[in-house]
């Protein structure tokens, strides 16, 4: 498992996936390519690049539908964090309007073990959603031994759990809020990104406006995803804190993306459990 096969990407892994060629990821994502490690690590990092990974999953029924990079202005870029969201080739769990993923982080200049998290992609938005730890575990692999076989039995074992997902998607779907919840869950959202409600310069309720009809709903599942997308995606008006008025930017650290969307899973889980 640990030879390295010619890496190539589906234009298309179902009827959700968005496609992109090997040029594309080449030019946007150099990090998967990487052909060793940050010269500031010790030789006891076992350095792995990403590219053979990735075709261990392939091998392994997965298929690469996104892949990002985080920006770097200290370090190569060749040693940045980076995530891939892939998907089974034959997924078996059917939702009315996600489909499950298996999200994949690594790094080459220390900062990150080799992760997988479960994930959904929701075909109405294109938004790319991340399961909290606390909903489902997330798999962590150091940088040293067998890492090749040790992703790829995390990554099934994470898929293994997309029937759970997906009950609790559709447990989502059924649970009816009352709009005082709504409220309650856009506070407790934004508190995420800004821990001082006073310096937000902006209502809760503006969380949850309704970008476009198939969010228009009063259920758990209609509201996460409403929240999720103005808090990630900005552009709502706020009040700085010398009182200019601007818009708040997207988030597009991965870091900050994983913490505020798996975050934001947590307290949708807790809902749905209350």
């Amino acid at each position: 498992m640990n030879a390295i096969s010619p890496l190539s990407f589906a234009r298309t892994a179902n009827a959700f996936a968005r496609g992109f060629t090997i040029d594309d990821l080449r030019e946007s994502v150099p990090a998967v390519f990487a052909e060793s490690a940050h010269a500031s690590l010790s030789p006891k990092y076992t350095f792995i690049p990403t590219e053979r990974v990735l075709s261990g999953l392939m091998s392994a029924g997965f298929v690469p539908v996104e892949a990002r990079q985080s920006s770097t202005r200290k370090r190569s870029p060749l040693h940045a964090r980076h995530i891939v969201r892939l998907r089974r080739r034959f997924e078996t769990v059917s939702l009315r309007d996600s489909v499950p993923e298996v999200v994949f982080l690594n790094s080459h200049d220390g900062s990150s073990t080799y992760q997988l998290r479960l994930g959904l992609f929701r075909a109405v938005c294109t938004n790319g959603l991340i399961v909290s730890v606390g909903a489902f575990p997330a798999y962590c692999v150091a940088h040293r031994g067998n890492v090749v076989d040790e992703v790829v039995t995390a990554a099934l074992e994470a898929s293994e759990r997309f029937d759970v997902l997906a009950e609790q998607v559709e447990g989502m779907e059924r649970r009816r809020l009352l709009k005082d919840e709504q409220i309650r869950f856009a506070e407790r959202a934004l508190a995420l990104r800004f821990p001082e409600p006073a310096l937000s310069g902006m209502q809760p309720t503006q969380l949850l406006t309704c970008r476009r009809t198939e969010d228009l709903g009063d259920d758990l599942w209609s509201t996460f995803n409403m929240v999720q997308e103005n808090l990630l995606r900005g552009g709502l008006s706020r009040r700085s804190a010398n009182g200019r008025l601007t818009r708040t930017r997207q988030i597009t650290s991965i870091r900050e993306d994983v913490r505020l969307n798996s975050r934001l899973w947590g307290l949708a889980t807790e809902v749905l459990a209350a």
